[in-house]
């Protein structure tokens, strides 16, 4: 029951509420004047509710183009992407997922407040749906709520290590100052974004200035992220409706996509100047401590993903990236899944290959691209799995002999692995994971300022400082 109550006030009342409450008792902490403190609290939520307005008005006009661009291949893949909405209820069905809402909380403040972690993430609670999606699959396959309520938690840790190697990185590159992104299905990337990053600057790909300033500096007044975002929305519009470009319906559905990603491109960063204003109380409030002489905490406040959702690069690359996935999924061997519903999150899905590699879009491309085909592999492997706990929460399957997905949440191949680890049920493979991360976050508690430093540089002629040569093994 207390569960249930939990639950339903996360669900009334949002992020737009919730994070400026938080904001609120932490600025008053930080000995911030209350109204002071209630002006910052006031903007954060004003900043969520536009960035959520901007979103929901923008995904309806490029959700019936981009199925439209899948209908076109003509290609039935027997794995079905049904929408991250899938996996929400997956994971608010069971029980376990009920009981891990509560047990998240308690363990992300406790693991905070104990200085485990810089990361506050109960600033952004929706987004545990994500663990307990795992969880959920873990219990309804074994019958093993312990094994099931250990694997979220385990499963929690990565993500917090993860987020604190990349706030530094994320908090300056989409300039929200001490915001950290938490999302489990997009933080797992981390790692691999990093070294992939790391690879691809061997070929001087660090050196191709292909991010939204430098394309405005060669295009002048064309490069400005108003007329990207136009001719972006044309192009997808056109690839959404190949089959019925004589007609006046199709050109009036590319006129509003490119009229309405213009109005994105253009509007987000307005919106997003609001929010980080926000925090700019308790930056000053930092420093001010700082000077006095008492030893301030470094910490971070998760934010939910849609903060860097309409930032020009990350846009621009997750746009690109739908026709280049639907690409991919019709011509890889062994694939059995379409991403359909889930392919219009690929810009919140994109936010950490973007902010490793500060903006380059030609990286974030062939980053992105690599990851997420890893990532239907992940799909069309689990997918029997996840087609069989969700028939059994009731979830409507379209067709005799089809399976589902998600490809927003489920095409991650570290989470994925994570599952797999503890679906086996094998101590050692266990113990292996866990071991794992005690290894990993030691050595980044370490070296954390050379890892963010690290981070900062990676993207000029600095990179060539390998970890090897700054970071302590």
């Amino acid at each position: 029951m207390f569960f249930e109550v939990l639950k339903q006030v996360f669900d009334t009342f949002g992020a737009a509420v919730f994070v400026p409450i938080v904001l609120y008792f932490v600025a008053l902490f930080l000995k911030v004047k209350p109204k002071q403190a209630f002006n910052a609290a006031l903007l954060a939520g004003i900043g969520l509710t536009g960035f959520n307005m901007l979103i929901g008005a923008y995904i309806p006009v490029v959700a019936p183009v981009v199925k439209r661009m899948v209908e076109i291949t003509g290609v039935n893949l027997p794995v079905m992407d049904l929408g991250w909405q899938t996996t929400a209820i997956v994971g608010y069905s069971t029980k376990v997922g009920m009981v891990f809402i509560g047990l998240a909380l308690l363990i992300q403040i406790a693991l905070f407040f104990l200085k485990w972690t810089n990361i506050f993430m109960p600033g952004d609670l929706w987004n545990n749906y994500s663990f307990m999606v795992w969880g959920s699959l873990i219990y309804l396959l074994t019958d093993n709520m312990i094994l099931a309520v250990f694997c979220m938690v385990v499963m929690n840790l990565y993500i917090l290590l993860f987020s604190e190697i990349l706030a530094k990185r994320w908090s300056t590159y989409y300039g929200y100052p001490n915001c950290a992104m938490t999302a489990p299905h997009h933080l797992e990337a981390v790692p691999y974004a990093v070294a992939m990053n790391w690879v691809l600057n061997q070929f001087g790909l660090h050196k191709i200035n292909v991010n939204p300033q430098g394309i405005q500096k060669k295009l002048g007044f064309l490069g400005e992220p108003m007329f990207l975002g136009f001719l972006l929305g044309i192009f997808l519009g056109v690839m959404g409706n190949l089959t019925r470009l004589a007609t006046l319906e199709a050109w009036g559905e590319i006129t509003a996509l490119a009229i309405g990603t213009a109005a994105v491109m253009n509007i987000f960063p307005k919106v997003a100047g609001v929010f980080a204003s926000a925090f700019m109380p308790l930056t000053e409030a930092s420093k001010k401590t700082a000077k006095s002489g008492i030893k301030s905490r470094e910490w971070y406040l998760a934010v939910n993903d849609a903060a860097g959702y309409g930032e020009p690069a990350t846009l621009i690359t997750g746009i690109i990236l739908i026709p280049v996935m639907v690409i991919l999924a019709l011509v890889l061997p062994g694939n059995t899944t379409l991403p359909m519903v889930d392919l219009i999150a690929l810009p919140f899905m994109i936010e950490v290959v973007i902010a490793v590699s500060n903006g380059n879009i030609v990286k974030g491309i062939i980053s992105g691209a690599i990851w997420f085909a890893l990532g239907l592999y992940m799909c069309s492997y689990t997918a029997p799995l996840f087609t069989e706990v969700a028939t059994q929460v009731g979830v409507k399957i379209p067709a005799a002999g089809v399976m589902v997905t998600s490809f927003g949440i489920l095409a991650h191949p570290f989470m994925g692995l994570l599952f797999l680890a503890f679906l086996s049920q094998n101590l050692v493979i266990i113990g292996g994971v866990l071991v794992l991360y005690f290894i990993l976050y030691f050595w980044f508690k370490k070296n954390k300022e050379q890892i963010h430093t690290y981070l900062e540089n990676a993207n000029n002629d600095k990179e060539k400082e390998t970890v090897a040569t700054s970071v302590n093994v």
